[in-house]
């Protein structure tokens, strides 16, 4: 039972963030990345959106995101400076 419903929760979390636009493959890799926590995943998929949106390269934006805690200042620098 306990598995099922981290099943269940990460079922939801996923369809949530899909129901805020994110495509299927970035909601699952972010949700993987951050350990199942909805809030962090949301947080990524936010700021990946925000700075894809400026001209950043999705690869680039990740790698950033992932090193700097999904700071968005700090993040920021970090791909002008690149």
């Amino acid at each position: 039972p306990a598995c099922l419903l981290q099943i269940l929760s990460y079922l939801g979390a996923c369809d949530r963030l899909l129901k805020q636009g994110y495509e299927e493959g970035q909601v699952e890799e972010a949700m993987e990345m951050f350990q199942y926590s909805e809030k962090k995943a949301a947080e990524f998929l936010r700021l990946l959106a925000q700075f894809n949106d400026m001209g950043f390269q999705q690869n680039e934006i990740k790698e950033v995101l992932l090193l700097c805690g999904n700071q968005r200042e700090k993040a920021l620098e970090e791909l002008v400076m690149k």
